[in-house]
């Protein structure tokens, strides 16, 4: 039976590494983002890797359209063995140039369309399946210039705890990567490395279940 993996906001850098990782693997790979020429060259690169892929352009913020192309995908494969949410929103404005409003939305794209995307997955989790999400040093070592940035990571971290301790009697387990580097073209932080990192921890043993792991290279 063929499994399935299930990412949101895919794209060409950590996200399109862990589309590729798991492809190699024989993997289902629905690939939810933001651009369509975007996922056709990720899917076409997902095919080529040995995977077959299902691409959706969607809004992650629109609740309605993320949960309709979750169920769509949910419907088609049966079931997702793995889901993984990657997005953020990075606006530089330090806090004192920040809006309230402009905060809010960026964490309505990187801690909100979490909730939307596990909600609409669930139906489609069975025991044994699992959650990732890409994380980031900012989460505690926020840089000011960027300040909401810092707020969304250590909220989806939190979340991400909350999600874990809600599914785990269920068999299901939620855990975030923080990546503590810059990513790179070469070296430790290449998204290559960083896809086999959340690769890694979604095969944690369940006894020992850690909701925050950190790469540090």
């Amino acid at each position: 039976m063929t499994r399935n993996v299930l990412i949101a906001g895919a794209g060409p850098g950590v996200s399109g590494s862990l589309a590729r990782l798991y492809a190699a693997e024989g993997f289902g790979v629905g690939l939810l983002g933001a651009e369509d020429g975007v996922l056709a060259t990720l899917g076409a690169e997902v095919e080529a890797a040995g995977g077959t892929a299902g691409t959706a352009v969607v809004d992650l913020t629109d609740d309605a359209a993320t949960r309709a192309a979750v169920t769509r995908m949910g419907e088609h494969v049966g079931q997702f063995d793995v889901i993984h949410f990657n997005p953020s929103a990075y606006r530089e404005k330090d806090p004192l140039t920040l809006t309230p409003d402009e905060l809010l939305e960026d964490v309505r794209l990187g801690v909100g369309a979490l909730l939307t995307f596990v909600q609409a997955a669930r139906p489609y989790l069975n025991s044994g399946a699992r959650i990732s999400v890409t994380g980031s040093m900012a989460a505690d070592s926020p840089w000011f210039g960027a300040a909401s940035l810092g707020v969304q990571k250590a909220g989806v971290q939190n979340l991400v705890r909350s999600i874990d301790a809600t599914l785990k009697d269920d068999g299901i387990r939620a855990v975030s990567v923080t990546v503590r580097g810059m990513l790179a073209k070469e070296g430790a932080f290449t998204p290559d490395n960083v896809a086999l990192a959340l690769r890694a921890a979604v095969e944690q043993d369940e006894s020992g279940w850690q909701t925050e792991l950190p790469y540090t290279g």
